[in-house]
Formats: C-alpha cells, sequence, structure tokens
C-alpha cells in the first residue's frame, strides 16, 4: 500500500509569525512605552498520583500561574521607579509600616500581542495582579552608555486568553 500524500503538506501554505518585538503591556498607573520586556504567562498544573495495588494513576492537581518578571526603563521623567513604587506603597508602606487592602493594590493588566499593521492578534487579561519584587537595578561609576533598568515581578490569580 502506497504513502499517500496530502497535498495541503506539500504545497505553500501561507502563514505571519507573532514577533516578540510587537506588543503593548497595560499595567494602570505605569505608561506603557516605559516597559521594555515582558514575559508571557505560564501555567503549571500539579499531579495528584492514585495508586493501586502495584500501579499509579495520575490526576491533575491544583493550576497555578507562574509569576512573570517585566524590566521596565527608568527615565528621569516620568519615573520609573516612582510608578513602581506608587504601586508598591499600595501593597505595603514602608514609612508607617501598614499594609494595604488586596481592593487596593490588586490590578488587572493587559498584554496585546501586535500583528505587522498594529492590529491586536492575541490579547492576554491578568486579573488580580500584585508585585512579589521589584529590583531597581544598579548603578555605576564605570558605565556610560547603560541606562537604568527595573524588574518587577508580578503573580495574577489566574490570566484569561482573550482571542
Amino acid at each position: 500500500m502506497a504513502n499517500l500524500v496530502d497535498p495541503s503538506e506539500i504545497m505553500f501554505t501561507a502563514f505571519e509569525p507573532k514577533q516578540q518585538n510587537r506588543f503593548i503591556f497595560y499595567i494602570d498607573g505605569i505608561p506603557a512605552y516605559l516597559i521594555k520586556t515582558a514575559a508571557r504567562p505560564k501555567v503549571v498544573t500539579e499531579e495528584v498520583e492514585l495508586q493501586h495495588i502495584n500501579v499509579s494513576r495520575y490526576v491533575k492537581g491544583k493550576t497555578t500561574w507562574d509569576p512573570i518578571d517585566i524590566v521596565l526603563y527608568d527615565p528621569i521623567v516620568p519615573s520609573g521607579a516612582q510608578a513602581v513604587m506608587e504601586w508598591v506603597r499600595l501593597h505595603h508602606e514602608s514609612v508607617t509600616g501598614r499594609d494595604g487592602y488586596a481592593d487596593f493594590y490588586k490590578k488587572d493588566i493587559t498584554i496585546n500581542v501586535l500583528g505587522p499593521v498594529g492590529d491586536k492578534v492575541e490579547e492576554w487579561t491578568g486579573k488580580g495582579a500584585l508585585i512579589t519584587g521589584a529590583d531597581f537595578g544598579a548603578i555605576d561609576w564605570t558605565q556610560t552608555a547603560a541606562v537604568n533598568e527595573i524588574t518587577v515581578s508580578i503573580r495574577c490569580d489566574y490570566w484569561i486568553l482573550q482571542y
């Protein structure tokens, strides 16, 4: 018996790949143009082992979304550090030691992946985003052309892929 080849598999099929440099990341209080790089969402599902006599079967356990890191430019105006610290202060005010209510510091965030003409081809909405860490970078007398950057780790309760 001969192997039949589907003609659609050997003929050219046009496609347009999504490119990493075409995105807009929206976070309330942080200008989108300050966001230099961002990770896309990552989901992890634990497994639960069910043992029976001498075999094991597996079912899904809890599903969680890993934190994502974003890197921001830190210009003089508007200050990226100030924008990040305003959100951090909603979590915890270091001067008074007071923590904030989740309703104040949790935000919804959006990642729009763009096509070649600037159209939205993919949209992720992160629900209940909070900052789990902020690294305001280093300063160095020997660096003459390096710009300051801020790395922020954000955890969302969950993500929705809109399209």
